[in-house]
């Protein structure tokens, strides 16, 4: 790769980092000049690199998916006591998600929501699947449900985490706890206590 290549894919990147911060702080008010100028480039390079807003937000949302899914990996959710894989998978997700607004997880049209569907639903539904069939969940609720309430929790505090209301612990935490408090099945007698989440501690990469 030459040195030229390089630097573009840098430059790239770096547009890249800075457009999620933009667009994380103004939302949808902010434009292709606010970007340029936070990046420290002109309009024609920016250009250069995007040839438009709707170009710029597709590799957003396609580098924001890449960091949450390698965030789901790191977290070897399938290697831990269900209530630790949703508290692990819970400060991925809100981490990944407010670092990168332009993921909209909550806010996309059928055709993102089946690319995330492909990419990330898969890891994300065997927490759940393997909650119910291991007894953990309770068994009044399909597993679909519980899915579907969760990700209304975490779409409730997201927001907040971006407008700076929440640190992605507290939000993490919080969804974290409201969840489990609703979906574990009661325990039976004799039953030990589940153990408690790990408390979460600084995030990689926090927005």
């Amino acid at each position: 790769m030459s040195r030229g290549t390089v630097t573009g894919d840098q430059v790239r990147a770096e547009i890249l980092k800075v457009a999620a911060g933009v667009l994380a702080e103004h939302g949808d008010a902010a434009g292709m000049t606010d970007i340029a100028r936070a990046a420290g480039v002109a309009r024609t390079t920016l250009y250069r690199y995007f040839a438009s807003r709707d170009a710029l937000l597709c590799a957003l949302y396609e580098a924001a998916l890449t960091d949450l899914a390698a965030r789901l990996e790191d977290a070897r959710l399938d290697s831990v006591p269900i209530e630790e894989a949703v508290a692990r998978m819970t400060r991925a997700t809100i981490a990944a998600t407010s670092r990168n607004r332009a993921l909209g997880l909550f806010e996309k049209g059928p055709r993102e929501a089946r690319r995330v569907e492909r990419q990330l639903a898969g890891t994300l539904r065997a927490v759940f699947e393997r909650g119910a069939a291991g007894g953990r969940f309770r068994g009044d609720l399909p597993v679909h449900t519980l899915a579907e309430m969760y990700f209304s929790l975490l779409e409730g505090v997201v927001s907040r985490v971006i407008r700076r209301r929440l640190s992605v612990e507290e939000a993490s935490a919080a969804v974290t706890t409201l969840f489990l408090s609703g979906a574990l099945a009661a325990p039976r007698p004799g039953t030990p206590p589940p153990p408690t989440p790990t408390r979460p501690g600084p995030t990689t990469g926090q927005a």
